[in-house]
């Protein structure tokens, strides 16, 4: 068969998770051009352990004297003297990182940064280089003298990221204990968990979100953005937790506000789905169309047989976009891949007794759709209205169980809309936020739990959109299809050494270490800020409304489009990454030669982990903001996001055209009959894929929400419900004037001092004069009327 060749194309083996394999989140912590600099971490523990009169071995030495060099080192980090300061900062580092040059593989390394982490945090070492990731913030000695070169390199942020490697390795460490079933280091992970979940208005969190905005806004161009980042993420994890614990989360709150748990989990659910089919190429297309012709009557005996259930026959293969910008091949792939016209319990028989193996053919996937539908009190609600009206002539308003007058049929219907209705925390939180709307002084608010994520959420709050700009700047910088500008930051500041590369091959490397540090960044921002909207939606759906209006108005959703308006295929299999040069491997044994081959070569994987990564995670941050807001969905229409998702269909993987698809559904009904009839393969993937909600006309675009004059009407009374949100729980003074208090004792108004303007006290005797001098006052009068 012809279309054998990409029909049977395997999925990719990419497992969706909070993070990589814990050695590769340690090795793209540095980049290539710093592997100079690790000779120096080595250079400072052997004069340190001179100094001290002892071997310059880590492992020689007692857990006594191990815990003596660590006391002293951090006395050293409170002196004034900066070199003294940052010898003994980089002595720490390297002890944090293994001990590295001691050891003969690196499983022996990663064994001994574990437990030198642990000794480290022990011994106060993590609260010791917060202290002096403060003091390097405020100082702003090193942002002048970087402000006045013309270019700024890696020698600029050389203490810095320092600094920052200690908290990133301690942090990850620990993140990653606490991922591991047993580990005996649980003490520890509580405590730095505890630590990091205090959030206040000088936390890190706090401090790191900070520095990405002065870097931003041009005041330390310095800063090392990539390490700020990953240390902002990893810290944001492992305070408020993952995908687990948010699954747990919901759980526990969904129990509490008394409705039924959510059965199904989108990530578990997308995990066992099958990705489509990649689109097919010119030349099989040509060629399946003269087999198609041949073959006609055998199509029209396997319809007859085929089940509509069947997600094969319900056209599952994805368009292939060569017919046209908004149009599907008109190949039916369909059947070519089938092999006869059996059917499958007889196919199995002929397999079965063929085969000498006992073990037993799996048998095929169940039939139909992979989700139950859903419907929400809005939409039974709707429901009811149309069949009164129809049926008994009126309406009756706020009685949503009532079914007098109305046929069988109609009783069927409601009966299996309320099985299928699903309550969200949200819809309760909004309830509760409207009902002390309406009655501020009956609906008192209710005790706000102190819990991790509402403490960050209160830290943040005063600078958090500027926090979401400058995040947003970042992503448009490092994003692949993002032209250098003049005005635009630099975002290579922590990759480019001090001197360019003299050599094709120096420059080969610099190269990839360029392509690799941007992936980073990417990879770590779109995971900052789902993570953000996860546990705010978890916590209150307003505190969730509150960023994405702010990244909705900074124009987050077409950034996320202008990231995937590029050639997705090669930015997923991106081969960014130079195995032998990856941190520990580029100092433990013996170092092969570095030739452009070697280069070439890459990872052996098919994929990027970390590009698919982040394209799921902005394809999510895509839906949040999206999702029922019809205002932002039409965005996605006017910037024509349509032919660029479809692109990104090309992508083989179950998850990624999960949530692709959800994008597309939710705009169908906008896109016009002519497109919807055009692309009917796009149309029977998302049936076949996605949930479903009942009496949903996402197909046809009858929906009455689709009506372009609500929409600014829609964004503004979100904005006007979370600013009172926010001001009636995070301010002290009361917004609503007419329910504050009445003062009507006369000695306690005339006692409160007020401010006078200085041209009222330049002109007081001008008042005096023609205010009391001139006006005759009736004391009596006047006392009566206070009486």
């Amino acid at each position: 068969m012809t279309m054998t060749s990409y029909t049977h194309s395997p999925d990719l083996e990419f497992i969706y998770d909070d993070t990589d394999i814990h050695t590769n989140e340690i090795s793209e912590l540095y980049s290539y051009t710093e592997q100079v600099e690790l000779q120096y971490y080595v250079k400072a523990f052997e004069d340190q352990m001179e100094q001290y009169s002892l071997p310059p071995s880590w492992q020689r030495l007692s857990l006594i004297q191990r815990k003596s060099v660590i006391m002293k080192l951090l006395d050293q980090l409170e002196v004034s003297s900066k070199p003294i300061q940052m010898r003994a900062a980089r002595c720490v580092l390297y002890i944090a990182q293994g001990c590295w040059a001691e050891m003969q593989s690196d499983a022996e390394q990663q064994q001994w940064t574990r437990s030198n982490v642990m000794l480290l945090y022990d011994m106060g070492v993590f609260t010791a280089f917060s202290d002096l990731l403060n003091i390097e913030i405020e100082n702003s000695a090193a942002a002048e003298v970087a402000m006045r070169k013309i270019a700024v390199s890696l020698a600029d942020s050389q203490d810095l990221r320092v600094i920052l490697s200690v908290l990133y390795t301690v942090t990850e460490v620990i993140r990653y204990e606490s991922t591991l079933e047993v580990s005996e280091y649980k003490a520890q992970i509580e405590a730095f968990t505890n630590e990091i979940a205090s959030f206040d208005e000088e936390h890190m969190v706090v401090k790191l979100l900070g520095m990405v905005t002065r870097f931003c806004s041009g005041a330390a161009p310095h800063f090392p953005m990539k390490k700020v980042l990953l240390l902002l993420w990893k810290l944001i994890l492992m305070s408020l937790g993952g995908m687990n614990t948010l699954r747990i989360l919901k759980a526990e709150k969904r129990e509490n506000a008394g409705i039924p748990p959510q059965n199904e989990d989108t990530l578990e659910v997308a995990k066992t789905m099958r990705a489509s089919s990649p689109p097919a190429s010119a030349s099989d297309l040509l060629e399946a169309q003269n087999q198609k012709r041949s073959s006609r009557p055998f199509r029209r005996s396997l319809i007859k047989q085929s089940s509509l259930d069947d997600h094969d026959a319900l056209g599952m293969e994805l368009d292939s976009g060569l017919s046209g910008e908004n149009g599907d091949d008109i190949v039916d792939e369909y059947d070519e891949r089938r092999p006869t016209d059996l059917s499958d319990n007889q196919v199995y028989k002929n397999y079965h007794n063929r085969s000498s193996s006992p073990i037993p053919m799996p048998l095929p996937p169940p039939r139909g759709l992979p989700w139950k539908p859903k419907v929400r009190q809005k939409d039974i609600d709707f429901f009811l209205e149309n069949a009164r009206m129809k049926f008994v002539g009126y309406n009756i308003q706020g009685d949503h169980q009532s079914l007098a007058g109305l046929p069988q049929p109609i009783h069927e219907g409601v009966k299996t809309l309320n099985d299928h209705m699903y309550v969200s925390l949200s819809e309760l939180q909004i309830q509760t936020e409207e009902a002390i709307a309406r009655n501020p002084l009956s609906n008192t608010e209710q005790e706000v739990e102190v819990i991790p994520v509402e403490l960050l959420y209160q830290a943040l709050l005063p600078n958090l959109p500027q926090y979401i700009i400058a995040l947003l700047k970042i992503l448009l910088a490092a994003a692949p299809t993002s032209r250098a500008k003049t005005d635009s930051i630099n975002i290579m500041a922590d990759v480019l050494p001090e001197e360019m590369p003299m050599t094709v091959l120096q420059s080969m490397k610099l190269g990839i270490d360029v392509n690799r540090h941007k992936e980073i960044i990417v990879k770590a921002v779109s995971a900052i800020l789902l993570l953000l909207l996860k546990h705010f939606k978890l916590n209150h759906i307003y505190q969730f409304e509150f960023i994405s209006q702010h990244l909705v108005f900074a124009n987050c959703i077409p950034l996320v489009l202008k990231f995937f308006n590029q050639n997705i295929m090669i930015y997923v299999g991106a081969k960014n990454t130079i195995p032998i040069l990856d941190f520990p491997s580029c100092v433990i044994g013996d170092q092969p030669e570095l030739t452009a081959e070697s280069l070439e070569i890459g990872d052996s994987t098919p994929y990027s982990w970390r590009n698919i990564f982040s394209s799921i995670n902005l394809l999510r941050i895509l839906n949040k903001l999206t999702k029922w807001k019809h205002s932002r969905i039409m965005m996605l229409v006017v910037f024509k996001s349509a032919p660029i998702l479809k692109r990104t269909l090309k992508v083989r993987h179950a998850m990624t055209q999960l949530y692709v698809l959800k994008l597309l559904k939710m705009q169908t009904k906008y896109l016009g009959r002519q497109w919807r009839k055009s692309n009917m393969k796009t149309i029977s993937a998302i049936y076949s894929k996605v949930r479903h909600r009942l009496n949903d006309d996402w197909a046809f675009g009858n929906d009455v929400d689709a009506r372009p004059w609500d929409f600014q009407a829609d964004e503004c009374a979100l904005r006007a419900s979370v600013d009172r949100f926010n001001n009636r729980r995070y301010t002290n003074s009361l917004k609503e004037l007419e329910y504050e208090p009445v003062d009507n004792c006369f000695s306690s108004v005339l006692g409160i001092s007020q401010d006078l303007s200085d041209s009222f006290k330049k002109h007081y005797d001008l008042w005096l004069e023609q205010e009391v001098f001139n006006n005759a006052i009736e004391w009596e009068g006047l006392l009566t009327d206070f009486i």
